[in-house]
């Protein structure tokens, strides 16, 4: 768990589970993966064995000892939904979030029809936000997994973008991430990829957070679309005063229940 993420949208990370497998072209560049692998074979090392697929149920009740209440992702280094992890499992890792209900957790999946398939059996309490990630058009059909998931709070991460998504489905959907692919092996993002689903989220009135440009310098490509930046968040009747990363703490507006 990390309380300083360099992640622009969140706080705080936290890894039940560490490593995963690729399913799709979005993870051909894999962030987590490569950083992983770098610490393969070294002794006592969190990611000793690399990214090789591993629960760490030690890690499982670390959020229940911050306090002081975060946005927090789960699983920056794997994916909650892998087919190898037991539903049992799963299971508890919801069950923490539903008692840490100091902090707001934003689990992200790329295995969507399995969430659908067991999100019966979990306990999505209103601090859970619950997001799928889209990385060109053939892959929206994730939304409508998405979309009968009963989370108070569903959202797309469109990262990388590697293609146009000009008919981007929005109907009960709270929020939309976008940012392009960084690294030696960064592929390419146009702009009028990222203006169109800008626009389709205005037009729709759903929060729009643009993450980065990417590329092999993504510190000099930056934030800024057309002469700004994007760090819309999702609204809601109450607000959580939670701290920020990307914004040097104040309030986080929350967005109602669907």
């Amino acid at each position: 768990m990390s309380d300083q993420s360099a992640i622009e949208w969140t706080d705080a990370t936290w890894n039940p589970v560490r490593g995963c497998t690729k399913i799709s072209p979005g993870c051909k560049n894999c962030y987590a993966e490569t950083f992983a692998e770098r610490f393969r074979g070294v002794p006592g090392h969190p990611f000793e064995q690399g990214f090789d697929l591993r629960l760490v149920p030690a890690a499982l009740e670390l959020p229940l000892r911050w306090k002081r209440g975060r946005l927090i992702f789960v699983n920056s280094m794997s994916d909650l939904f892998h087919e190898d992890i037991p539903l049992d499992f799963v299971q508890r890792v919801f069950a923490v979030m539903g008692e840490a209900k100091q902090h707001q957790f934003q689990v992200l999946t790329k295995r969507a029809a399995r969430l659908e398939e067991v999100a019966p059996r979990l306990a999505f309490a209103p601090n859970i936000w619950m997001g799928v990630s889209v990385e060109n058009a053939v892959y929206t059909k994730r939304i409508e997994h998405l979309r009968r998931v009963p989370a108070h709070v569903r959202f797309l991460s469109i990262e990388p973008l590697l293609g146009p998504i000009d008919d981007l489905p929005l109907e009960g959907i709270h929020w939309v991430i976008v940012g392009g692919e960084s690294g030696h092996r960064a592929r390419p993002m146009a702009p009028e990829w990222v203006r169109s689903i800008r626009d389709q989220c205005r037009r729709a009135r759903v929060p729009f957070f643009f993450k980065q440009w990417g590329g092999v310098f993504k510190s000099r490509t930056g934030r800024e679309l057309d002469g700004r930046t994007w760090d819309e968040m999702p609204k809601t009747l109450r607000e959580a005063v939670l701290p920020s990363a990307r914004q040097g703490g104040g309030k986080v507006h929350l967005p109602t229940s669907p």
